[in-house]
Protein backbone atom coordinates (compact mmCIF):
# COMPACT_ATOMS: atom_id res chain seq x y z
CA UNK A 1 0.00 0.00 0.00
CA UNK A 2 2.80 2.16 0.86
CA UNK A 3 3.90 2.21 -2.60
CA UNK A 4 1.08 2.82 -4.70
CA UNK A 5 0.89 6.27 -3.28
CA UNK A 6 4.87 6.49 -4.72
CA UNK A 7 3.80 5.72 -8.12
CA UNK A 8 2.11 8.76 -9.61
CA UNK A 9 4.72 11.33 -8.43
CA UNK A 10 7.53 10.12 -11.71
CA UNK A 11 3.98 10.91 -13.62
CA UNK A 12 4.19 14.27 -12.80
CA UNK A 13 7.99 15.27 -13.09
CA UNK A 14 8.04 14.33 -17.13
CA UNK A 15 4.78 17.19 -16.88
CA UNK A 16 7.28 19.21 -14.65
CA UNK A 17 9.90 19.25 -16.88
CA UNK A 18 7.98 19.75 -19.95
CA UNK A 19 7.27 23.03 -18.29
CA UNK A 20 10.54 23.91 -17.80
CA UNK A 21 11.80 22.99 -20.88
CA UNK A 22 10.87 26.35 -22.46
CA UNK A 23 12.15 27.63 -19.52
CA UNK A 24 15.26 26.51 -20.34
CA UNK A 25 15.88 26.92 -24.21
CA UNK A 26 18.63 28.74 -25.24
CA UNK A 27 16.97 29.76 -28.42
CA UNK A 28 15.97 33.65 -26.54
CA UNK A 29 19.86 34.12 -26.02
CA UNK A 30 21.05 32.62 -29.12
CA UNK A 31 22.22 36.09 -29.86
CA UNK A 32 24.25 37.01 -27.49
CA UNK A 33 25.72 33.51 -27.20
CA UNK A 34 26.70 33.52 -31.36
CA UNK A 35 28.29 36.78 -30.49
CA UNK A 36 29.89 35.84 -27.07
CA UNK A 37 31.30 32.79 -29.44
CA UNK A 38 32.18 35.08 -32.33
CA UNK A 39 34.05 37.59 -30.22
CA UNK A 40 36.00 34.87 -28.45
CA UNK A 41 37.08 33.17 -32.02
CA UNK A 42 38.10 36.54 -33.35
CA UNK A 43 39.43 38.18 -30.08
CA UNK A 44 42.21 35.02 -29.49
CA UNK A 45 43.41 36.71 -32.86
CA UNK A 46 44.42 39.69 -31.18
CA UNK A 47 47.75 39.72 -29.69
CA UNK A 48 49.08 42.59 -26.23
CA UNK A 49 52.02 43.31 -24.82
CA UNK A 50 53.36 42.86 -21.43
CA UNK A 51 52.22 46.06 -20.55
CA UNK A 52 48.33 45.50 -21.66
CA UNK A 53 48.75 47.14 -25.07
CA UNK A 54 47.62 45.73 -27.99
CA UNK A 55 50.43 43.88 -30.07
CA UNK A 56 49.58 45.19 -33.94
CA UNK A 57 52.39 43.06 -35.62
CA UNK A 58 51.78 39.81 -33.97
CA UNK A 59 48.18 40.48 -34.23
CA UNK A 60 48.25 40.41 -38.29
CA UNK A 61 50.71 37.49 -37.90
CA UNK A 62 53.75 38.55 -37.65
CA UNK A 63 56.48 39.35 -40.13
CA UNK A 64 55.68 35.61 -41.83
CA UNK A 65 52.48 37.12 -42.04
CA UNK A 66 52.90 40.28 -43.59
CA UNK A 67 55.33 38.44 -46.35
CA UNK A 68 52.57 35.55 -46.91
CA UNK A 69 50.08 37.78 -47.71
CA UNK A 70 51.79 40.53 -49.66
CA UNK A 71 54.33 38.38 -51.60
CA UNK A 72 52.32 36.65 -53.78
CA UNK A 73 50.46 39.97 -55.22
CA UNK A 74 53.70 42.02 -55.44
CA UNK A 75 55.54 38.94 -57.21
CA UNK A 76 52.55 38.90 -59.75
CA UNK A 77 52.94 42.91 -60.02
CA UNK A 78 56.26 42.62 -60.81
CA UNK A 79 56.43 39.80 -63.32
CA UNK A 80 53.51 41.16 -65.34
CA UNK A 81 55.33 44.96 -65.60
CA UNK A 82 58.65 42.96 -66.45
CA UNK A 83 57.39 40.67 -68.70
CA UNK A 84 53.99 42.21 -70.04
CA UNK A 85 52.85 38.52 -70.18
CA UNK A 86 49.72 37.30 -67.81
CA UNK A 87 49.86 33.65 -67.66
CA UNK A 88 53.60 34.33 -66.55
CA UNK A 89 52.55 36.82 -63.44
CA UNK A 90 50.19 34.15 -62.44
CA UNK A 91 52.39 31.00 -62.24
CA UNK A 92 54.94 32.82 -60.20
CA UNK A 93 51.86 34.37 -58.17
CA UNK A 94 50.41 31.14 -57.48
CA UNK A 95 53.61 28.90 -57.09
CA UNK A 96 54.73 31.22 -54.26
CA UNK A 97 51.25 30.98 -52.48
CA UNK A 98 51.28 27.09 -52.85
CA UNK A 99 54.84 27.05 -51.34
CA UNK A 100 54.02 28.97 -48.51
CA UNK A 101 51.16 27.08 -47.58
CA UNK A 102 53.86 23.42 -48.10
CA UNK A 103 56.02 24.83 -46.19
CA UNK A 104 53.44 25.55 -43.01
CA UNK A 105 52.18 21.94 -43.56
CA UNK A 106 56.00 20.72 -43.96
CA UNK A 107 56.67 22.42 -40.51
CA UNK A 108 53.32 21.33 -38.92
CA UNK A 109 52.50 25.35 -38.05
CA UNK A 110 48.98 26.34 -38.82
CA UNK A 111 47.76 26.05 -42.27
CA UNK A 112 44.31 28.49 -41.20
CA UNK A 113 46.32 31.79 -42.77
CA UNK A 114 48.56 30.44 -45.90
CA UNK A 115 45.16 28.16 -46.80
CA UNK A 116 43.30 31.56 -46.79
CA UNK A 117 45.60 33.22 -48.53
CA UNK A 118 46.06 30.63 -50.92
CA UNK A 119 42.60 30.99 -51.24
CA UNK A 120 42.65 34.60 -52.15
CA UNK A 121 45.11 34.15 -54.47
CA UNK A 122 43.56 31.40 -56.45
CA UNK A 123 39.95 33.19 -56.63
CA UNK A 124 42.24 36.54 -58.19
CA UNK A 125 44.57 34.52 -60.79
CA UNK A 126 41.39 32.26 -62.28
CA UNK A 127 39.20 35.68 -62.69
CA UNK A 128 42.03 37.10 -64.13
CA UNK A 129 42.79 33.82 -66.46
CA UNK A 130 39.37 33.53 -67.76
CA UNK A 131 38.79 37.46 -68.63
CA UNK A 132 42.76 38.02 -70.14
CA UNK A 133 42.86 41.22 -68.04
CA UNK A 134 45.66 42.00 -65.83
CA UNK A 135 43.60 44.55 -63.76
CA UNK A 136 40.88 41.79 -62.60
CA UNK A 137 43.55 40.36 -60.42
CA UNK A 138 42.10 42.69 -58.10
CA UNK A 139 38.69 42.74 -58.81
CA UNK A 140 37.90 39.80 -56.47
CA UNK A 141 39.36 42.36 -53.73
CA UNK A 142 36.60 44.99 -54.32
CA UNK A 143 34.11 42.32 -53.21
CA UNK A 144 35.80 40.98 -50.04
CA UNK A 145 35.99 45.15 -49.22
CA UNK A 146 32.77 45.68 -49.96
CA UNK A 147 31.60 42.83 -47.68
CA UNK A 148 34.33 44.10 -44.51
CA UNK A 149 32.12 47.96 -45.39
CA UNK A 150 29.05 46.49 -44.91
CA UNK A 151 29.42 44.32 -42.46
CA UNK A 152 31.15 46.52 -40.24
CA UNK A 153 27.99 49.41 -40.99
CA UNK A 154 25.94 47.10 -40.37
CA UNK A 155 27.50 46.06 -36.49
CA UNK A 156 27.36 49.56 -35.53
CA UNK A 157 23.38 50.25 -36.52
CA UNK A 158 22.41 47.37 -34.97
CA UNK A 159 24.90 48.46 -31.90
CA UNK A 160 26.91 45.17 -31.86
CA UNK A 161 30.15 47.36 -33.50
CA UNK A 162 32.55 44.87 -34.85
CA UNK A 163 35.53 46.09 -32.69
CA UNK A 164 33.55 45.66 -29.54
CA UNK A 165 32.81 42.11 -29.73
CA UNK A 166 37.19 41.62 -30.67
CA UNK A 167 38.55 43.63 -28.30
CA UNK A 168 35.68 42.88 -25.49
CA UNK A 169 37.13 39.66 -25.33
CA UNK A 170 40.72 40.59 -25.02
CA UNK A 171 40.55 43.28 -22.37
CA UNK A 172 38.08 40.53 -20.26
CA UNK A 173 35.19 42.62 -20.67
CA UNK A 174 33.20 39.88 -22.57
CA UNK A 175 30.00 41.28 -23.77
CA UNK A 176 29.37 43.52 -20.29
CA UNK A 177 30.33 46.74 -22.26
CA UNK A 178 27.18 46.91 -23.99
CA UNK A 179 25.47 47.89 -21.12
CA UNK A 180 27.64 51.17 -20.70
CA UNK A 181 26.60 53.66 -23.40
CA UNK A 182 29.82 55.26 -22.99
CA UNK A 183 31.84 52.20 -23.91
CA UNK A 184 29.60 51.28 -26.74
CA UNK A 185 29.81 54.84 -28.24
CA UNK A 186 33.73 54.43 -27.88
CA UNK A 187 33.76 50.64 -29.73
CA UNK A 188 31.09 52.42 -32.33
CA UNK A 189 33.65 55.22 -33.17
CA UNK A 190 36.55 52.45 -33.32
CA UNK A 191 34.41 50.82 -35.24
CA UNK A 192 33.79 53.53 -38.14
CA UNK A 193 37.68 54.42 -38.25
CA UNK A 194 38.39 50.73 -39.33
CA UNK A 195 35.15 50.75 -41.48
CA UNK A 196 37.16 53.88 -43.16
CA UNK A 197 39.95 51.53 -44.52
CA UNK A 198 38.01 49.30 -46.77
CA UNK A 199 35.95 52.19 -47.82
CA UNK A 200 39.75 54.19 -48.60
CA UNK A 201 40.44 51.23 -50.69
CA UNK A 202 37.11 50.92 -52.96
CA UNK A 203 37.08 54.76 -53.17
CA UNK A 204 40.98 55.05 -54.11
CA UNK A 205 41.08 51.72 -56.25
CA UNK A 206 38.37 51.55 -58.51
CA UNK A 207 39.27 54.92 -60.00
CA UNK A 208 42.71 53.05 -60.82
CA UNK A 209 40.70 49.91 -62.02
CA UNK A 210 38.39 51.71 -64.29
CA UNK A 211 41.45 53.80 -65.62
CA UNK A 212 43.43 50.44 -66.82
CA UNK A 213 46.13 51.30 -64.26
CA UNK A 214 47.84 48.14 -63.71
CA UNK A 215 50.38 49.49 -61.98
CA UNK A 216 48.97 52.11 -59.95
CA UNK A 217 46.24 49.40 -58.83
CA UNK A 218 49.09 47.10 -57.77
CA UNK A 219 50.62 49.41 -55.80
CA UNK A 220 47.89 50.86 -54.04
CA UNK A 221 47.20 47.20 -52.92
CA UNK A 222 49.69 46.72 -51.45
CA UNK A 223 50.35 50.20 -49.43
CA UNK A 224 46.62 49.81 -48.26
CA UNK A 225 46.23 45.86 -47.33
CA UNK A 226 47.72 45.01 -44.14
CA UNK A 227 49.67 47.92 -43.04
CA UNK A 228 47.17 50.03 -43.53
CA UNK A 229 44.45 47.41 -41.44
CA UNK A 230 47.18 47.12 -38.72
CA UNK A 231 47.03 51.10 -38.17
CA UNK A 232 43.74 51.04 -37.82
CA UNK A 233 43.57 48.03 -35.79
CA UNK A 234 46.11 50.16 -33.58
CA UNK A 235 44.12 53.39 -33.29
CA UNK A 236 40.92 51.73 -32.93
CA UNK A 237 42.60 50.18 -29.62
CA UNK A 238 43.62 53.46 -28.15
CA UNK A 239 40.37 54.91 -28.88
CA UNK A 240 38.18 52.20 -27.01
CA UNK A 241 40.51 51.69 -24.57
CA UNK A 242 38.43 52.06 -20.64
CA UNK A 243 38.88 55.61 -19.07
CA UNK A 244 40.90 53.48 -16.34
CA UNK A 245 42.74 50.62 -16.48
CA UNK A 246 42.70 47.45 -14.09
CA UNK A 247 46.51 48.46 -13.76
CA UNK A 248 45.79 51.59 -13.15
CA UNK A 249 43.20 51.38 -10.18
CA UNK A 250 45.46 48.68 -8.27
CA UNK A 251 47.96 51.27 -8.41
CA UNK A 252 45.62 53.91 -7.13
CA UNK A 253 44.80 51.59 -4.02
CA UNK A 254 47.98 51.57 -2.09
CA UNK A 255 48.56 55.01 -2.52
CA UNK A 256 44.59 55.61 -0.98
CA UNK A 257 45.47 53.03 1.92
CA UNK A 258 48.27 55.27 3.86
CA UNK A 259 46.19 58.29 3.62
CA UNK A 260 43.20 56.86 5.20
CA UNK A 261 45.27 55.25 8.02
CA UNK A 262 47.44 58.63 8.80
CA UNK A 263 44.24 60.64 9.10
CA UNK A 264 43.06 58.08 11.98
Amino acid sequence: MSADPAQPRPEKDPKQDSVQDPVQDPRPDSGPHAAAQFSTAAGSRVRTGEDGSIDVLASVGGVRGLVESSLPAAAFLIAFLVTEDLMTALIISVAIGVGFAVLRLVQKGSLMQSLAGLAGILICALVAYRTGDARDFYAWGFLINAGYLLAFLVSILVKWPFLGLLFGIVRGEGLDWRRDPVRRRRYSLATWLLLAVPALRLIIQVPLYLADDVAGLGTARLVMGIPLYALALWVGWLISRPAQSPLELSAEKPAAEPDQDERG
